[in-house]
């Protein structure tokens, strides 16, 4: 079948092998393999990021900001990779290790040296070989938790910020 066009549905082995390639991108940390996997116009969402990415340039910068934070990011297959019948889509789970070692910028948090292990799940449409629209999605809050920028959930900090987020509200109101 090759290479799926929009229009197409995909091949189960062709998407086994993508994945696979991507996954291998990601943990060689190499910005040239990874950005030969998306097309030119590639449209990229990720939860981690202020912003929408669009074009090779958009992510190319958000690597380096990954990778600068993350130096030892690396990515395991957890499920998947799913895909969908109504087009040439595909999800699948993935687990992320990570020890934050340089400033997450953006916003300018600086490296904590703390190790952290999340989970996301990432959707692929794909056009012409190539990831054309991709969305990542990841829980931010756990991340945040994990790097100690957010109280754990029912700590004392946690009780504090609500009492004080109450009490502001009740404030503004007045």
């Amino acid at each position: 079948m090759g290479e799926p066009t929009s229009a197409q549905k995909l091949d189960p082995t062709w998407v086994d092998e993508f994945v696979e390639r991507w996954g291998n991108a990601w943990n060689a940390h190499d910005p040239a393999q990874l950005l030969e996997l998306l097309t030119d116009d590639i449209v990229y969402h990720d939860s981690a990021w202020p912003t929408i990415m669009r074009g090779k340039t958009d992510v190319r910068e958000f690597l380096d900001h990954t990778w600068r934070a993350f130096p030892d990011l690396t990515f395991e297959l957890i499920a998947g990779p799913h895909i969908a019948g109504d087009g040439a889509r595909a999800a699948y789970w993935w687990q992320a290790a990570a020890t934050h070692q340089g400033p997450i910028d953006p916003p300018g948090i600086p490296a904590t040296g703390k190790h952290i292990e999340f989970d996301g799940v990432d959707i692929h449409e794909y056009r012409d070989g190539k990831i054309a629209t991709l969305r990542i999605i990841c829980n931010m809050n756990d991340i945040a938790m994990q790097l100690g920028l957010l109280p754990a959930p029912g700590s004392t900090a946690e009780k504090i910020m609500v009492g004080m987020h109450k009490l502001r509200s009740r404030l503004t109101r007045s």
